[in-house]
């Protein structure tokens, strides 16, 4: 997964709102209605925020066949699963590594001292 693609589901999750809908659907196929009313939130709201996590790749929606103004909502596996081995990846601690910091300003100072003291 590209780092820009990451930013983006990132960023629409960090929304708490979003978040909340995301952890429902983890869940399981929900409804816009039901969605709504286990937030406690309106259905435009609802509708909004599924918007942006569909336009992200996280959530796909689909009409109910008997009563076209409801629609379900799920997460999508293929793009979570990817998510999931991406910030596998990143947050892997045995990428953690103890290094002491080369700072340039300090090569600089020293540099300038001893010119200073010739």
């Amino acid at each position: 997964m590209e780092q820009e693609v990451l930013q983006t589901m990132l960023k629409a999750l960090s929304d708490p709102t979003r978040l909340s809908i995301f952890s429902l659907l983890m869940e399981g196929t929900h409804c816009n209605c039901e969605i709504s009313e286990r937030l406690g939130l309106s259905l435009s709201l609802i509708s909004h925020h599924l918007s942006v996590l569909r336009d992200v790749g996280l959530v796909t929606g689909q009409r109910d066949p008997e009563d076209a103004r409801w629609i379900h909502y799920s997460v999508d596996p293929e793009t979570v699963q990817e998510l999931d081995a991406t910030l596998g990846r990143l947050l892997d601690v045995r990428r953690i590594h103890t290094r002491q910091p080369q700072c340039a300003a300090r090569v600089r100072d020293t540099s300038t001292e001893r010119s200073l003291v010739r």
